[in-house]
């Protein structure tokens, strides 16, 4: 296979599917306790940073793209806070809480350092 997306070469993608990977295991564990809400929640908003990142890349317009990736962040946020609930319930340690908070950051920051930066087009 040698189709290649413009998103693929995007560090902000990138990150957003590491970010994904992580949170769907998390989703997984929920769904064996028989959460099945938080985890369906914890997936649609674990996909949606990639996914907007993605389907943002696809528009000829920076300005569509720009919004994209204000969707994307406020994906990031939503999912910090389902990380948080998740943890005052206990149903997440703090170790991993912080860590994964950490990374929800960094991806925002990248993508508000993307926009500010962004030539792609």
């Amino acid at each position: 296979m040698n189709s290649k997306f413009r998103f693929q070469d995007l560090e902000i993608w990138k990150l957003a599917i590491e970010l994904a990977d992580e949170l769907f295991d998390i989703a997984d564990e929920l769904e064996n306790k028989h959460l099945f809400r938080f985890a369906e929640q914890l997936r649609g908003a674990a996909m949606s940073i990639s996914n907007n990142i993605a389907e943002g890349s696809g528009s000829e317009w920076k300005k569509e793209f720009k919004n994209f990736l204000n969707i994307a962040r406020r994906s990031a946020f939503e999912n910090a806070n389902i990380l948080i609930l998740l943890n005052r319930k206990n149903l997440l340690t703090d170790d991993t809480l912080e860590k994964l908070l950490d990374q929800l950051d960094k991806e925002c920051r990248m993508i508000t350092n993307f926009k500010k930066h962004y030539k792609l087009f």
